[in-house]
């Protein structure tokens, strides 16, 4: 992974029963960056080098994945929530030193970003999601296009052994299936060679199957109960918010990602990038010019 990713250093952190790997390098202003499924934090890796010039980068593995652990789940689904994720990553970023902070979430970290945003106002300097739109718009506007593009939101979330036992007799197939049918290609070109042999050498495992299944599982219990919870309170995200996507990513196939997060967020701006869901490989290069003026407006 070090040639993935040079001049950056690993660390691992025990929060409550999950051992969270990261890989910290550059220097400045602390930003957190966030993977998503089915990755770990070989993702950033194109943006990464340019990112370090200016900031101390954070790329953790969340919970249930890459070399990160697989913490038992419980019947509510808590263990694999957006808050307990968000929470191992802030515990994280303090005892870096880090109690302010810029965050960025792609897929299931995007997820994860804007509920550390939403529960912990006071350490996110500014929040920058990569597309998705929230859990909350997600399933309640379902729509037939949408389904089919994200009928893993319905699969994975399917009781224990159900996916776990069908995905385990080809786990590399699916998930090279299923990130190419995601990319504006349709194939695994926008991959290189060393990230994908990292992609595929977690996800193959049974624990990390499991795992990720769980994490899909909270998304369709406690995640969008937290989610029903603060749009009926009225809670908005208060920092400045970045949301890109794909214009042949999954939040395309929705009535307006922009005009979602809008209804979510106190001040947001963003975009489509030309690109499918996978942004930071699919085109770094858009994402760097965006994102960037960004970060040096509101990661200080």
């Amino acid at each position: 992974m070090s040639t993935l990713f040079p001049g950056t250093h690993e660390i691992r952190y025990q929060s409550g029963d999950a051992v969270i790997f990261a890989r910290v390098g550059g220097s400045g202003p602390p930003l957190l960056l966030i993977h998503g499924f089915p990755q770990t934090h070989a993702m950033w890796h194109h943006v990464a080098p340019v990112l370090m010039r200016q900031f101390t980068c954070v790329m953790p593995d969340l919970r249930g994945y890459g070399f990160s652990s697989c913490p038992p789940n419980d019947a509510a689904n808590e263990a694999y929530s957006k808050r307990a994720m968000a929470g191992d990553l802030l515990a994280l970023m303090a005892s870096l030193g880090h109690s302010r902070f810029a965050v960025v979430g792609h897929d299931r970290g995007g997820r994860v970003a804007y509920r550390m945003a939403l529960d912990h106002p006071a350490a996110v300097t500014c929040l920058t999601v990569l597309d998705i739109v929230p859990t909350h718009a997600m399933w309640h506007k379902f729509t037939v296009r949408l389904a089919m593009k994200t009928y893993h939101w319905l699969f994975l979330a399917q009781p224990n052994p159900l996916p776990e036992m069908l995905i385990e007799r080809a786990p590399v197939n699916y998930l090279d299936y299923t990130i190419a049918s995601w990319t504006k290609s349709k194939d695994l070109s926008s991959f290189s060679e060393s990230a994908l042999a990292e992609y595929r050498m977690h996800y193959a495992t049974p624990e990390h199957i499991h795992a990720t299944c769980n994490d899909y599982r909270a998304g369709a219990t406690f995640d969008l109960a937290a989610d029903e919870a603060d749009a009926a309170a009225g809670r908005k995200i208060a920092c400045p918010t970045l949301a890109l996507w794909g214009t042949a990513g999954i939040p395309s196939e929705t009535d307006g990602p922009l005009e979602t997060w809008r209804d979510w967020c106190h001040k947001v701006e963003g975009h489509g990038v030309d690109s499918g869901h996978f942004v930071p490989e699919e085109n770094p290069q858009a994402l760097l010019a965006s994102l960037l003026p960004f970060l040096n407006n509101h990661a200080h």
